[in-house]
């Protein structure tokens, strides 16, 4: 047995320390110490989305519980790196706060007295080194829910003046509820027709983004060649 000395209230460094017990691959919890990535993916989504709710419901007591539990399942993946010998929880917090400390120049200014003025976006191009519609495109997460990675990939196209068809239908003094209207009539008949829909709109995503950047090549030959002419 693990010797560990109960407190009254515990912290950060207690949590890492639970954690590691629990993954000793000798003492440790049977089910915790054999878990890998993959095995737990899943619970890190449903822990994100039982905080969304939490949050959602503006409810503190229930934000408390799930934020701890997201919170564990980051350490938990933290403590598999550790074990790998790649990095631990202290990486993944020097990462995110150098990435904090580049998107925020207005308030974190480069010591040389350099300043700017590049927004959010421009910075965090610039960091993922995303410099073309392709690379844009490329970046989106994968494994994004089907209509979250529609946003997102159409916001990131219409930066390059690409954009998708839309329904031409005039909006009302409800268009949040109009809208919503219309994508869930979208999901019955996917239904009736034996579909799925989220299958449905990831293969009509793929099928834009291909036409992206068919699109988008096309344009930059033609203004190579047009540039050429020119000289």
């Amino acid at each position: 047995m693990t010797p560990f000395q109960e407190k009254e209230s515990y912290g950060m460094a207690d949590l890492v320390e639970i954690i590691r017990i629990l993954r000793d691959p000798v003492d440790g919890c049977p089910w915790d110490k054999v878990q890998t990535h993959q095995s737990i993916r899943k619970n890190l989504l449903e822990e994100a989305y039982e905080a969304a709710e939490a949050l959602d419901r503006d409810d503190p007591e229930m934000m408390r519980e799930e934020l701890g539990d997201l919170l564990m399942q980051v350490v938990f993946h933290c403590q598999m790196e550790q074990e790998a010998g790649r990095f631990d929880l202290e990486g993944a917090c020097d990462a995110v706060c150098k990435k904090l400390i580049f998107r925020h120049p207005h308030i974190f200014p480069d010591p040389s007295g350099h300043t700017t003025h590049k927004d959010w976006e421009t910075l965090k191009r610039e960091e993922k080194g995303r410099r073309t519609l392709d690379d844009e495109l490329d970046s989106v997460p994968v494994t994004l829910p089907a209509l979250m990675k529609a946003q997102k990939t159409l916001a990131r196209a219409s930066r390059y003046g690409v954009t998708a068809p839309a329904l031409d239908i005039p909006l009302g003094e409800d268009p949040a509820r109009q809208v919503g209207q219309l994508i869930l009539s979208a999901v019955v008949l996917a239904q009736q027709a034996g579909m799925d829909a989220e299958e449905s709109l990831t293969r009509a995503l793929e099928a834009f983004v291909q036409e992206a950047k068919t699109q988008n090549s096309e344009l930059k030959a033609a203004n190579a060649e047009c540039a050429e002419d020119n000289h």
